[in-house]
Order: C-alpha cells, then sequence, then structure tokens
C-alpha cells in the first residue's frame, strides 16, 4: 500500500513540479521583477530599515494588528523550518551542489513574488473579533469577483484553503515533527514516539493563545535561533577555509553542468538540480505558495508596501542566510556524500565539524526550527478554517494538528517529503492565478507608495475593511 502511494505522489510531483510550477514560479517572480522595476534590489535597504527600524516597538495586547517586525517574526518562524536544514541536504543529494545556485535564483526573484503577495494581503485583509486576518483566500474572493465572477473566485479560494490546510496544517507539520524526530532520536536515542508527544503538547500549549501568543514566542525565539546557526557556519568556514573556492567551483559548474563535477554514474542532469533547487527553495522560504500573507496581513502598517518590504526581507533571511548556511556547511565536510537523507545529512555535517557534540548542537537547532514553523503554520491553517467556516470547527481542527505532530515523527522521511511537494503544489496554483490577474492592483499600489515618497509626504493608504462575520 505505502510503495503504491508512493509510486502515485510521485508521478503526481513529477507532472508538478517538472513540467508546471518550476516554471510559473520562476516566471512569476521574473514577470514580477520586471514589472515592479526589482523592487527586491531597489528596496533593499528600505525594506531593511522599516522592519529592524521597528525592532522594539510594542503592540497593546487588545490591539487588533501586529507590530511590523512581530508579524515578519510569525512570517519568518514559519520559513525557518526543515527546508532550511533536511530540505537544503535534500536538495544537494538529489540535485547536485549545482541546486544551491537555483535555490539562490528562485530566492531572488520569489523576493518580488513575496512582495507581491504581502501587498495584497494588506489591501484586501478584514477584520473579524477586533483583529486583522487576511491570506490569499481573501484577496481572492475580494479582488478576483469582480474580474472572474463570485462563483469562480469562490472555487479557487476554496480551493486553496482546503489544500494550505491539508499541506501546512496536517502534511507540513507532520514533516516538521519527522525531521525533529529524526534529529533527535539520532543525537539522545529518545524514542520518536516521545518526541511527537512532547511536540504536541508544547505547540497545544501556545496555539490555544492566537497569534498574539504566536507572535510573542515568535519575535524572541526566530533572531536568537538565527543567529546562533549563522555563527556556527561561520566557525565551519573557518575550519575548512581551504575549502571555500572550490566548493563555489563546484556549486556554479554543477548548476549547469552536473556531470562535470559528479560524473554521469551520479545520475544527476541539470534538470534535478533546477528541480529540486527551486522546490526545496520554496517549501523553505513559501514564496509564491501564499501561506506568509497570513502573518504579513496583520502588521499595523502606514501603507500596504511597508509590508510587501518586509515579506521579502524574510525571503532574503531565509534562503540568502540561513539556506546557504547549511549548503556551506554540508559541502565542506562532504557530508552530501555519506549516504545519509534528509536531516542526517546536516547532522553528520555537524558531527564532522563539530566532534563530540555535533549531533546534539543541530538537534538541538533543528528543534528550534521546526517548532516554531509547527505554530506559524498552524496559524496560516486556523486563518483558512476561520474563512471557509466561519470560525467554526477550530477545536476540531487543532486537534487534529497535533494528532498530525504525533504521527509525523513515525513516518518514512521518503513519503513525508513527498506528500509535501505535492500539497504544497497544490497550493500554489490558485496563488498564482491570483497573483496575476490582480497585477494592475499591486501596481497601482506601489506607483501610489513611489508617488508619496518621491513628494516626501508622510506615508498613508485608504485601506478599505470589510468586517468578516464567523462563530467563534
Amino acid at each position: 500500500m505505502e510503495e503504491t502511494l508512493s509510486a502515485l505522489v510521485g508521478a503526481v510531483n513529477l507532472i508538478l513540479w517538472d513540467y508546471m510550477l518550476i516554471y510559473a514560479l520562476l516566471g512569476i517572480g521574473l514577470f514580477f521583477t520586471l514589472y515592479l522595476g526589482a523592487p527586491q534590489i531597489t528596496k533593499l535597504g528600505a525594506g531593511f530599515k522599516s522592519v529592524f527600524g521597528g525592532l522594539f516597538s510594542k503592540k497593546d495586547k487588545d490591539d487588533k494588528s501586529l507590530s511590523q517586525f512581530q508579524a515578519l517574526a510569525v512570517a519568518v518562524s514559519a520559513q525557518i523550518g526543515t527546508g532550511n536544514v533536511a530540505g537544503v541536504a535534500t536538495a544537494i543529494t538529489a540535485g547536485g551542489p549545482g541546486a544551491i545556485f537555483w535555490m539562490w535564483l528562485s530566492a531572488v526573484l520569489g523576493m518580488s513574488t513575496i512582495f507581491a503577495e504581502a501587498l495584497l494581503a494588506q489591501k484586501y485583509r478584514v477584520v473579524s473579533h477586533g483583529k486583522y486576518i487576511g491570506g490569499p483566500a481573501f484577496y481572492i474572493t475580494h479582488g478576483l469577483t469582480p474580474k472572474i465572477g463570485r462563483g469562480a473566485a469562490r472555487f479557487l479560494s476554496g480551493f486553496f484553503s482546503i489544500a494550505l490546510i491539508i499541506a501546512l496544517g496536517f502534511i507540513g507539520n507532520a514533516t516538521q515533527a519527522n525531521s525533529i524526530a529524526s534529529s533527535v532520536t539520532i543525537a539522545f536515542n529518545v524514542p520518536a514516539l516521545a518526541v511527537g508527544i512532547v511536540l504536541a503538547v508544547l505547540a497545544g500549549m501556545i496555539i490555544v493563545g492566537g497569534v498574539n501568543r504566536i507572535a510573542n514566542i515568535a519575535q524572541f525565539v526566530v533572531p536568537f535561533m538565527a543567529i546562533i546557526y549563522i555563527l556556527c557556519a561561520v566557525v565551519i568556514l573557518f575550519k575548512f577555509s581551504d575549502h571555500i573556492i572550490p566548493m563555489f567551483n563546484h556549486i556554479f559548474t554543477a548548476a549547469f553542468n552536473p556531470e562535470a563535477v559528479l560524473g554521469g554514474a551520479a545520475g544527476i542532469g541539470m534538470r534535478e538540480a533546477v528541480r529540486f533547487g527551486v522546490a526545496r527553495g520554496l517549501f523553505s522560504n513559501e514564496a509564491g505558495m501564499g501561506s506568509t500573507p497570513h502573518a504579513h496581513a496583520t502588521a499595523d502598517v502606514n501603507h500596504p508596501v511597508q509590508q510587501g518590504l518586509a515579506a521579502f526581507i524574510g525571503v532574503f533571511i531565509d534562503t540568502i542566510l540561513v539556506c546557504t548556511a547549511t549548503a556551506l556547511i554540508i559541502l565542506l565536510t562532504d557530508a552530501n556524500l555519506s549516504g545519509e537523507q534528509g536531516a542526517a545529512v546536516t547532522q553528520f555535517a555537524f558531527s564532522k565539524a563539530f566532534p563530540g557534540f555535533g549531533s546534539q548542537l543541530l538537534a538541538v537547532c533543528l528543534t528550534f526550527f521546526a517548532f516554531t514553523t509547527i505554530i506559524g503554520w498552524y496559524y496560516f491553517g486556523e486563518s483558512n478554517i476561520r474563512f471557509l467556516f466561519r470560525g467554526k470547527h477550530l477545536g476540531i481542527y487543532r486537534a487534529l494538528v497535533l494528532l498530525a505532530i504525533v504521527l509525523g515523527t513515525l513516518g518514512k522521511v521518503d513519503l513525508v517529503w513527498s506528500l509535501s511537494d505535492m500539497f504544497n503544489g497544490f497550493m500554489v496554483i490558485p496563488n498564482l492565478i491570483a497573483l496575476f490577474l490582480l497585477r494592475k492592483e499591486i501596481r497601482a499600489v506601489y506607483d501610489d507608495y513611489l508617488a508619496q515618497k518621491k513628494a516626501g509626504k508622510d506615508l498613508s493608504y485608504q485601506y478599505e475593511f470589510h468586517e468578516f462575520h464567523d462563530k467563534a
């Protein structure tokens, strides 16, 4: 039964990722880069200033929004997860060192995509029980109804919501739990089931507090864990400094000619390098997937573009910094040749770089990475449960998420990752359709921002909030 399921999922992923979504994601990223004048490059400095200039701003408990930094922290908490550890390792072992180049390229282009997503999430957000809530289901409904009709817009938004709930709330969180359990079991010899139960209990204590509690956890944990992990990579760079130049040569050569680096026997061609680099990059930074807009919709900013700038800073942190750190660690230590799979590849690298405690060190890092992703993805799913059922069935959703966490620790890594790829792909389709059809709205909001900045005005935007009535 499991072999049949694996074959079926593999066939679907072949169609989705080899023939559709790789080109669609790179294409939409390239389109918005050109259409908007490369905001991820021209406004990169403004993005950092906007986000970290408000680093210490605080919001009252009863306020309906989060600070810009808090919203980014929730988004990044979801972005930095197993994709940064196990995902990068899978990209390298399956697609060769060249996959890292394609991961970088997809991240740079994806920064413009996520800019557009966050901008729309702000523009079309609604108020529910005194708090902002939003995401693709909301901008598909409110933005596309005048363009394609109410029925078509409701179908697309419903399809997206169902795909996200399955992809992130259930399958995705099972994937995160799977990687935590694998790492902790190797490092500390703790039974996987015990790891799953502890994770479920801790997650349950946080998610009952809603987005405010998730944001309070994320804004402290995310910067700390990212800095520690990047410092580990810096130490390894110094330790294996004589391998740095050959490593980068391998990355760029293998991106276009894997056989020149790996030899024909490796069976890795350019298509595999592109496929796994883009797929794992998407799983990590989530640009175009439609997940992080749920966090960006909650931010208290004067203009939607401000949160768009924050959104692409999240991709920069996730992929350009943290994913690159993992790639350097793996390639400098030759862990990609160890024969291990998933997070175990990165764990092998840490053990080689830090004898005696490296495995335990990575287990701790991965646990924090994946755990914050679990609570972030839970919230994204909750937003769509509210959209679909007007707040009903939240208790059932929470229980199923916690069950998925426990069961995820017991599954095989290959099948879990394949299922995650498939449902991620299903999420992407309606989101990309909406982004393209709403391109003029995106451009109009961005032009309004640029005009205000040029005129030296204080930023402002006339939001049109819709009161969203639900039962919870």
